[in-house]
């Protein structure tokens, strides 16, 4: 969409009691050349001005210390994070974590093996005492 475009939607949107600016004054951008101008009178040192002792501020190095000092957020982290209940279903979970995923085989997770159950007897201590005296003939 072009410029003109939106200043005429916009114009639509405006009160209708609302005065209309004249197109020169529209913006306090003037041109390509403005912008330069600007930076050049900002960047121009004010004459007799030089860096000297003087005027300079000491400061504390404990104050500058306790500025730089780090925060703990763990507290307004917390009952940020404990604010909101929701939790989202286990598979819409898994599908997202999916997708972050990458392709690489090093960014798959090791496929979960499923445990084999050892297999007890079904024949109790009495059977196996049963089947050796029926067997072998020992009372």
């Amino acid at each position: 969409m072009s410029a003109s475009l939106l200043r005429r939607g916009l114009e639509l949107l405006e009160p209708p009691g609302r005065a209309k600016v004249p197109p020169g004054l529209q913006r306090g951008w003037a041109g390509p050349r403005a912008a330069g101008a600007a930076k050049r009178r900002k960047r121009a040192p004010e004459p007799g001005s030089k860096a000297t002792v003087k005027g300079r501020v000491v400061k504390s190095a404990i104050e500058e210390y306790h500025k730089k000092k780090p925060v703990n957020h763990l507290r307004e982290n917390l009952k940020y994070m404990l604010k909101g209940r929701l939790v989202a279903d286990k598979a819409v979970t898994e599908q997202v974590l999916a997708q972050n995923r990458g392709r690489k085989s090093k960014d798959q997770p090791p496929e979960k093996t499923e445990k084999k159950k050892t297999q007890g007897t079904v024949f109790t201590e009495e059977d196996f005492r049963k089947f050796e005296r029926e067997y072998f003939g020992v009372p």
